[in-house]
């Protein structure tokens, strides 16, 4: 597995090995052992959820202020754009973003630690997303900061008409959002 860390140090980029054929492929998508060596990150992951959204579907920018999920994410079928943000007050990187490409071609995943916000963007016709979590979902300690934030800045792709549910659309700016201390 190769790991490429990003601007903010605990965002991975991890790419399995694939091996492939005239037939198909395979790969790990998940092997505790060699996700701990790569990433020196020791998890317990306790929930395994599966979406579907088409294109144009932006969900986030959701995280959890009590139960703070750890979130391993991957797409199956399609593209998206995927987004984490650090939402840690006392962090250096508080406020900052990396993004991702994540689709059924590369097979990325993509580590966003617990006290981030996560969101992505279905670029594809539709996409499905899969994601192991460090904790359970709690939905009375889920916030969400609102996507197009000018203080976070995040770069979307162009030409992405976004489509949002009422939730998202209500989000929180950050500088009014409860986040981490």
């Amino acid at each position: 597995m190769k790991v490429t860390r990003t601007e903010i140090p605990e965002v991975f980029i991890l790419e399995p090995k694939v091996f492939g054929d005239a037939r198909g492929f395979f790969l790990e998508s998940y092997n505790e052992k060699v996700f701990r060596e790569a990433t020196g990150l020791a998890c317990s992951f306790v929930q395994d959820n599966h979406s579907r959204s088409s294109q144009g579907v932006l969900r986030g920018l959701h995280y959890q202020l009590k139960q703070p999920q750890g979130k391993l994410v991957r797409v199956v079928r399609g593209a998206v754009f995927d987004v984490a943000v650090d939402v840690r007050r006392s962090s250096p990187t508080f406020g900052k973003w990396v993004g991702t490409e994540l689709s059924e071609e590369n097979h990325r995943q993509f580590w966003v630690p617990p006290g981030f916000a996560h969101g992505f963007v279905v670029l594809s016709e539709s996409a499905d997303f899969l994601y192991k979590t460090t904790d359970y979902y709690a939905p009375e300690y889920e916030r969400c900061i609102v996507w197009n934030d000018p203080e976070i800045g995040i770069a979307w792709p162009q030409g992405i008409q976004p489509r949002l549910s009422e939730k998202d659309s209500r989000g929180a700016s950050l500088s009014a959002a409860e986040v981490f201390g």
